[in-house]
């Protein structure tokens, strides 16, 4: 028999978020390090182009802040969720409150991200 009134759940935002920063934690953060760790102090990327003025300037502009959030955030979110439902996998359940926890932490490091981003 099929359900006709299905339970809703929140699971789909969670793993949006999930499968956002494990995508942008595979793709952009790599790019950067190579750019910031490994290119800048050899010297192939000018120091100038990673002075403290032409930094600040990228960081708070739209695109910029929105580049360091995302960088920071989503991460989070996937590291979040992974640990979540790894606590499931290793059979210690803790329900509602370790989602909570989670989340909730996640949710308090993107605010954290947010306000530095504008005190820059």
């Amino acid at each position: 028999m099929i359900d006709q009134n299905p339970k809703r759940s929140e699971e789909p935002v969670w793993w949006g978020l999930f499968g956002a920063g494990g995508t942008w934690f595979a793709m952009i953060t790599p790019i950067t390090i190579l750019v910031l760790g490994v290119l800048a102090p050899l010297g192939i990327i000018s120091h100038d182009s990673l002075n403290y003025e032409h930094v600040a300037d990228f960081t708070t502009s739209l695109i910029g802040g929105l580049f360091v959030f995302l960088t920071i955030a989503l991460p989070i979110w996937h590291a979040m969720h992974r640990i979540h439902h790894g606590m499931h996998d290793l059979k210690f359940h803790t329900g509602i409150l370790g989602k909570i926890a989670c989340y909730g932490f996640a949710t308090f490091l993107s605010l954290l991200a947010i306000i530095f981003i504008f005190m820059i």
